[in-house]
């Protein structure tokens, strides 16, 4: 899945109400202070396109998490991803961000402490990172658009077994979204600074020459009981489903992830097989 190669990739942290203390990363921001203590606490980089090391590595996969070769806690985070536009000012500051479409995407995590920055736990190479292939056109990211509908439900099979991973919650339930979120990404890629997990964002942008595309992954949902108690093994099936509510209820897509087939109306779905790397 090289489609994405040259768009540079960013996530947003704690955008979700405690999904941060269950992944047991709250203790990292301590000391980052925010303007709404209910918001996200920052952004950070997964994937720069043409930079040398780690971050160099395009880790994007639509059907495959490759663990990494040191025994480590991997956990998938089920999340949406935005591809966007990017507009720059005679500066290279970031002057817009346009959403163009959404899917569902698996900001698969390593559980490692005294990693000193959030992007160190994010991208250990090829195959570290979800991006469904099927992704649904924004017609506006506002109120009254198309995203107004969605959920977000994630599944884990396991020794053909099938288990609920994250919860099932609507994207409207982002602490940030649409304009308001848009408005924080953009000041946050402006004005973020190198300090505690945290990184300076606009410096990332600007190296890679001012990419004009984007995938922003917006903040992964709290888990269930058995999604924050278990970690990927080989052999496991993460699913990550964004569905149309309008369309849909629990009950069909819960069938759908058992066979296996989702419906292409309506549904963006993620189905990555674990693998040893």
């Amino acid at each position: 899945m090289d489609t994405y190669k040259n768009f540079i990739g960013l996530g947003v942290a704690g955008n979700f109400a405690l999904h941060l203390e269950q992944a047991g990363e709250s203790a990292d921001f301590k000391d980052v202070i925010t303007e709404d203590p209910n918001g996200p606490k920052g952004m950070f980089p997964f994937y720069v396109p043409n930079r040398e090391g780690q971050l160099g590595i395009y880790p994007i996969s639509c059907d495959t998490i490759v663990l990494p070769s040191q025994p480590c806690n991997v956990q998938p985070e089920p999340e949406v991803a935005l591809i966007c536009e990017l507009e720059y000012d005679a500066e290279g500051k970031v002057s817009a961000i346009i959403p163009n479409a959404f899917g569902a995407y698996n900001d698969c995590s390593l559980r490692i402490e005294g990693a000193a920055k959030i992007s160190q736990k994010k991208n250990w190479g090829e195959g570290s990172k979800g991006l469904s292939s099927t992704l649904i056109p924004i017609d506006t990211f506002e109120k009254g658009g198309v995203m107004d509908s969605y959920r977000i439900a994630s599944f884990l099979r396991r020794e053909g077994m099938l288990m609920r991973y994250g919860e099932d919650v609507e994207l409207t339930g982002y602490s940030f979204f649409y304009s308001k979120l848009i408005e924080w990404m953009q000041k946050q890629i402006n004005t973020q600074v190198d300090f505690g997990p945290l990184e300076g964002i606009g410096s990332y942008l600007r190296d890679a020459g001012c990419p004009k595309h984007a995938i922003i992954s917006i903040g992964a949902t709290r888990y269930t009981h058995f999604g924050e108690t278990n970690f990927l093994q080989e052999g496991d099936e993460v699913i990550v489903v964004v569905y149309d509510n309008n369309k849909y209820c629990m009950n069909p897509i819960l069938s759908m992830a058992n066979r296996n087939a989702f419906e292409s109306e309506g549904i963006s779905a993620l189905v990555q097989k674990v693998v040893r790397g």
